[in-house]
Formats: structure tokens, C-alpha cells, sequence
């Protein structure tokens, strides 16, 4: 289970008789979920969720957690803490604190400050607003070397001094397993408690709970194997190697050796290991030699419209502000028509070859030879938001913007001219005399603004000034390609290092809002556990791109017969080398180029539609099912949980529209691409087409509150006389 960071020591691993840790339950659609009989009671059991990221944005796990609590606190009520650091900027931003209203949390709180800890509860201001335990690590950092001692003497880990990361792990660890103890010793009945544990900084304390073996159903979930992100960071053929990697030696070389040994001591010690996606589970398997017991896809909070044509709307709204920016950024070189301009987008953390950016920025290069070639009139705009290191905004890119507004404000004082000289010649009775309405003042004033935009460079490719602008990855790869913005380009890039902000004044959007105005996310993945991104595109109705490699695209592929035709391509990047999957990005971003505005407004709304799948009333019953199993397996004289017999799942899957789909080669044998001349071809019937999908699926379902009557939807192999499982209290 763990192992030394001494590497001429043997590996030591620890094992619990009373810990199943073979089974594995397949759970691989939404429709082969079995109804429950009986209610699973959880009337004395008490949920607490661990993260390092618990009012604290770090990464994707805040998303998880704070788009998740709002279910989850409907399901649990008052019995439902999420523990996490206690980070001062943040709790000022985000967190009441109050007082705690569990009597036994209470003492237990209070014990432990009386013991030199510092510990807070509160509510997080967020949907669902959910109780939170938050901790204060660096209060007890004189703790550090004791329980660094007692990790060696239990565990046989060893964590350096000079690694900060991996020390807060271990007082975060050391305190939440405190906590937990403490709770347990302050409850006046023995407790059912149900602690579920996110990623390596937070998979100590489930160690140690299992260790000191307290009264605690644990539960840990991967979203990414620490090793896995690391290797693939360092260009090696992950996933083609999986099987033969020697795990210890590829973590010492890495220095994360003693990382890797918390976060697979976590795995191997839970009653029920979990993981995003069957992509990871995989990638788990191999790495953290453990098979998940239950895939839990990450979801969203879906916000459904009303009608459907508001969604369209907020993309018409968006994109013309996008459409904004483009006028000022290539002022001078405006020779295209903005009409016919797409706008695609990749965003995440900088890495440049797990996110794909390098195969992208090829993909674009070819894509620019053909709409060249064919003589297209369509221009592509791609945006690259990845956060990297810089000093401040380029100053030409503000004076773009600079001279934009210069040119509207020109244009806003003439057209007042102009309309007052009308007005009162209407007012006499009179037909204005068109070359008295404009004076030489007016055209004075014209001319100037004309030759304000007269431009000797090429619009930038950087929004900002960058720190290492010479070993920088994507523009390293732009000056090879030969992608400058120039006028006989037709795809043009903007490198935009920074996280939209609707406070920039350069482009003052929320990143929601540009994704709303995006016509495609572009997401060509090598590592990625799940994949908000094109998940977030997907439930906004926006297109997008993503991979084989990403728990998005299998999830998607594995529930869509057709996923080209709702808008969702998957490039195959494990089956194909670089090159071939940069020919199959660039046919995909050719063909979506060649679609007409009709084409893509029907898109658009099959895309939409496929967002039920995306929301947490649906995947949110994963985690539930994830919670009954540990329940019983730590506490067998109370719950009883049988897994189903994998075989007999029965799922669905979206099938193919029958009517018009606009998507690319997959779909052109039986719906050819219309032209601009058939826009009002009346073949397609929105409504109809609606109405089919969703008789496709079931609509989401209200998740049982703690007062609530028995389970309204189904779980994970949920019925006991078909091999299925019961969860019932004795």
C-alpha cells in the first residue's frame, strides 16, 4: 500500500482483512440503473467531505465540490459538513462563519482548540450553502515533525522538509483525522460516519482512519493519479505504456515519490475507491494498482431556459461583443468580413501538450492552407486562454482598443449631426439635400479617425507582454508555423495569458459569457481525467472538440450513437499517431467552417440538449451509490449493499437525429451540407426533433432531502431479487 522514500528499503504494504478491494461495479449508463425499494435510511449517519480545495479555488476539484454541494445538501440535510484549509482571503469572500449547530461537532470543535488547533465552521456561500469545518494548518505547524514520525513509524513515508505541498498534506491529514476521532468519541450513540476523501493532500487522514480504525465509512476519490499527470507532462507514450511502467522508479525519478505514496495508500485503505471517469480508471488500476469500485462522472448545475431561442440569443449577445474586441485588435488590417468570422476557443492550465495546444496550433496551420486553397470567404479566429507569466497588457493590443473607441465616439458625433439636420429639415416639409448634411468639419473629422487607423505592423498575436517570450511553448510553435495574423491569413490566433475577467479593459467578459459567443471549443486532450471544458460548452449550447483520452469524450461516445450530429466531435488520439489525429482536428475544423448559419444554429440546439446528460440530478446518484456501498461495508450489521451483476446493465444511448444534421462526414451520407440558398428550407422541424430526444431520455430528477419520501429515481444496481442490491437498515 505505501512505500519508504528510501529507495533501497522494501516496499511495505498495509492490509485490512474487513476491506473488499476486488469487486468492481460497472456502471456505464444512466438508463441501466436499477429502482430501489426501500430507502437507504441515512437518518443517523453523517456525511463528511474532505478537500483541499473546499472554499479554496485551486483547481477542477473546487468546481466538483461547489457545483455538487447544493445535491448533495438536499440528500443529507443537516448532517452534511465539507472540511477543507482554512485560507483567510477566501473565508472573507466566501464563508459565514457562525456557530456549529451539531452538539457533538460542537464539543468536538471545542476540544480540539482547547488542544492548540485552530478549527472554524460556517457556511459557504454558495448554492445549497453547506456547513464547512475549515481547519488553520500553519496554526499546528509545530506539530509537523511529531507526525512526520509517526507517518515513518505506521506508514514507512517519508516527506521531505523542503516540500510545502506535501507537508500540508500531512497536518491537513493528521487534523482531519483528529476531527473525525474526536466527533466519534463526542457522540453520545456509536455514529455512522461516512467520510469521503478527494485527492492525494487530503488521502492522509483517510489513511489514518483506517489505521487507528475509527468508526468511519471512507471513500477516495482519484480525479487525476498525480504520477499519470507526470509522466504524460514528460512526452512519453502514456497510455500505450501503462502496463509496463516500474510505478516506484518513474515516481523517485520524479521526486514525487512520497506524493505517490499517500495518494496509493488512500486508494489501497478505502472501503470504496472512485474515479471520474473509465479513462482514469484505468490509468488508477495500473498506477495506484487498484481498481475503482464505481466510476462517478463529474456533472453541472444546469440552468434550463425557458424557451430556446433565449440560449441563441445569449450567444448572438456575446458574440457581438467578442466582435467588438476583433475590430480594435486588428484595426488596420479589418479586411474580413466579421458576418463570416468563427471564433474558436481553447482554454485550461498551461500545458502545452496535455491539453493539446500543440496539436491545435498544427491543425490550425493546415486549416489555414485550405480555406486559402478553396478561396473561402470564411476567416477563423482562435483564442488561446491559458494563464502564463507576464508584466502587463501589450500596449498595442490597448491601443487597438484605444482607437476603436475613438472611431465609435467619431461616428456616434456625426450620426447626431446628421440626425438633427434631418429632423429639422423634415420638421419644414422638405427632402434633405444629402450633400449639405455632412459639413467639412464633419468630413475634417472623418478623415482624422481614418488615418488614426492606418497600422505599419501586423496585429499582435500576444494580448500581453510575456516574461519568457522567446522559450514560450505556444508562441515558440506560432513562429514556426508561420501564423502572424497577416491579411492573406484567413485563420488568425490571439494568445490571450490570462483568466477573462469582466472587470479587463482590454476584453471584459466572464469566461462564461465568451464561451456563450464562441461558435466552437477546441479541446484536442492527451491527458484529461474528465474535461469541464467542453462539458461547460456543452451546456451552453456551444460545440466542441475533445478526445478518446478525456473522460468527456468516452463518456460522450459511450452515450451518443452519434456525437458529430449533437456537436460533439471525438478526436481519436489513442488509436492514431500525431500526425493522423492532426488530419482528423483539421478535417473537423474544415468541415465546421464550411457550414452554413443555419447549419449551426440547428447544431447549436442539439447541442443544448444534450446538457441533461451533463447535470448533477443525474450523475449526482453515482456519488450516491459510491456513499451506501461504504456504508456497507463498514458498518455490515446495519446497511447491506450487494452489487449487481455487471452484465445485466442495460444502457442507452442518444441515437442518431433523423432529420437534417449539419454535422461533418460522419453525418453528409444521409444529410447533406445545405447551402446558404436552402436557409429556408423547411425540412427541419426544431420542435419535432426536440420532442424525440427528449423521449430519449428521462428529465432530471429531484434527489431525496433528508425529510423526503423514498428514492423517486434509480441507483447503481439498486434492485436485491434481480442482482441488483438493497440498502436497507436493519
Amino acid at each position: 500500500m505505501c512505500v519508504s522514500h528510501d529507495m533501497s528499503k522494501p516496499c511495505v504494504l498495509l492490509f485490512f482483512p474487513s476491506m473488499p478491494l476486488a469487486r468492481s461495479l460497472s456502471i456505464t449508463s444512466l438508463s441501466g440503473l436499477e429502482e430501489w425499494d426501500e430507502e437507504f435510511d441515512l437518518e443517523d449517519a453523517v456525511l463528511f467531505e474532505i478537500a483541499w480545495e473546499v472554499a479554496n479555488k485551486v483547481g477542477g476539484i473546487y468546481t466538483v465540490i461547489q457545483t455538487k454541494a447544493r445535491l448533495t445538501a438536499e440528500e443529507w440535510g443537516e448532517n452534511y459538513f465539507l472540511v477543507g484549509p482554512y485560507v483567510e482571503s477566501n473565508v472573507r469572500t466566501q464563508v459565514e462563519l457562525i456557530e456549529p449547530t451539531n452538539p457533538a461537532l460542537k464539543r468536538a470543535i471545542d476540544k480540539m482548540n482547547s488542544s492548540g488547533c485552530k478549527v472554524y465552521f460556517g457556511r459557504w456561500l454558495i448554492e445549497g450553502s453547506p456547513y464547512v469545518v475549515l481547519i488553520d494548518v500553519a496554526f499546528t505547524a509545530w506539530n509537523l515533525d511529531k507526525w512526520k514520525k509517526e507517518l515513518w513509524d505506521n506508514f514507512s513515508i517519508g516527506v521531505p522538509w523542503f516540500d510545502r505541498e506535501a507537508n500540508d498534506a500531512v497536518l491537513f491529514g493528521f487534523l482531519t483525522a483528529w476531527l473525525l476521532g474526536e466527533y466519534a468519541a463526542q457522540c453520545e450513540e456509536p455514529p455512522h460516519i461516512l467520510a469521503h476523501f478527494h485527492e492525494w493532500l487530503a488521502g492522509l487522514g483517510l489513511a489514518l482512519c483506517r489505521q487507528r480504525q475509527l468508526p468511519v465509512a471512507t471513500i477516495f476519490t482519484t480525479h487525476a493519479t498525480l504520477l499519470g499527470r507526470y509522466l504524460c507532462a514528460g512526452s512519453v507514450d502514456f497510455y500505450n505504456n501503462l502496463a509496463d511502467f516500474n510505478v516506484d522508479k518513474e515516481a523517485g525519478d520524479r521526486q514525487i515519490y512520497h506524493r505517490y505514496c499517500l495518494e496509493r495508500t488512500a486508494a489501497r485503505c478505502a472501503h470504496v475507491f472512485t474515479t471520474v471517469s473509465q479513462i482514469t480508471a484505468v490509468e488508477a488500476e495500473h498506477l495506484l494498482k487498484r481498481k475503482p469500485d464505481i466510476i462517478t462522472p463529474n456533472g453541472l448545475n444546469v440552468k434550463k431556459f425557458s424557451a430556446m431561442h433565449e440560449f441563441q440569443n445569449l450567444h448572438a449577445q456575446s458574440k457581438n461583443r467578442i466582435q467588438e474586441f476583433i475590430r480594435g485588435h486588428f484595426y488596420g488590417h479589418l479586411d474580413f468580413n466579421l458576418d463570416k468570422c468563427l471564433f474558436l476557443f481553447i482554454a485550461g492550465r498551461y500545458e502545452f501538450s496535455n491539453k493539446g495546444a500543440d496539436i491545435f496550433l498544427e491543425a490550425l496551420a493546415r486549416l489555414n492552407y485550405l480555406l486559402r486553397v478553396n478561396h473561402s470567404d470564411v476567416t477563423v479566429v482562435a483564442f488561446f486562454i491559458m494563464p502564463a507569466r507576464t508584466n502587463n497588457f501589450n500596449v498595442e493590443t490597448l491601443k487597438g482598443q484605444a482607437v476603436r473607441k475613438q472611431l465609435w465616439d467619431t461616428a456616434q458625433t456625426v450620426k447626431e449631426r446628421f440626425g438633427k439636420k434631418l429632423y429639422e429639415s423634415l420638421l419644414v416639409g422638405q427632402l434633405p439635400d444629402v450633400s449639405k448634411m455632412l459639413s467639412k468639419d464633419d468630413f475634417t473629422m472623418m478623415k482624422r479617425a481614418i488615418f488614426a487607423t492606418q497600422r505599419q505592423c501586423q496585429p499582435p498575436i500576444c494580448t500581453h507582454n510575456m516574461l519568457e517570450d522567446s522559450n514560450d511553448p505556444i508562441l515558440t510553435c506560432i513562429r514556426r508555423i508561420g501564423l502572424f495574423n497577416s491579411s492573406a491569413d484567413r485563420v488568425k490566433v490571439i494568445f490571450h495569458p490570462e483568466f477573462l475577467s469582466s472587470t479587463s479593459p482590454l476584453l471584459p467578459m466572464d469566461y462564461e459569457e465568451f464561451v456563450r459567443g464562441c461558435h466552437l471549443g477546441v479541446f484536442p486532450s492527451y491527458y484529461e481525467p474528465w474535461g469541464y471544458t467542453p462539458a461547460e460548452c456543452t451546456v451552453m449550447g456551444i460545440p466542441s472538440i475533445s478526445t478518446n483520452l478525456s473522460g468527456f469524450g468516452c463518456f460522450m461516445e459511450e452515450h451518443i450513437a452519434d456525437p458529430s450530429a449533437y456537436g460533439i466531435y471525438i478526436l481519436d488520439r489513442r488509436y492514431r499517431g500525431v500526425d493522423e489525429s492532426c488530419n482528423q482536428l483539421t478535417s473537423y475544423l474544415f468541415q465546421f467552417c464550411q457550414q452554413s448559419r443555419r447549419a449551426r444554429i440547428i447544431q447549436r440546439n442539439r447541442t443544448e440538449r444534450l446538457s441533461d446528460l451533463l447535470d448533477w440530478r443525474y450523475l449526482g446518484r453515482y456519488y450516491i451509490s459510491a456513499r451506501h456501498m461504504a456504508l456497507a461495508k463498514a458498518f455490515p450489521d446495519t446497511y447491506f449493499y450487494q452489487p449487481h451483476d455487471s452484465d445485466t446493465a442495460q444502457g442507452f444511448r442518444y441515437p442518431r437525429p433523423a432529420s437534417v444534421p449539419p454535422s461533418p462526414s460522419l453525418s453528409r451520407h444521409s444529410s447533406p451540407r445545405q447551402s446558404e440558398a436552402e436557409e429556408d428550407d423547411d425540412r427541419y422541424d426544431e420542435d419535432a426533433e426536440a420532442e424525440k430526444d427528449r423521449l430519449n431520455i428521462r428529465q432530471p430528477l429531484t434527489l431525496p432531502s433528508k425529510k423526503g419520501p423514498a428514492l423517486p429515481y434509480t441507483l447503481p444496481g439498486a434492485n436485491g431479487e434481480k442482482n441488483g442490491a438493497t440498502g436497507v437498515k436493519n
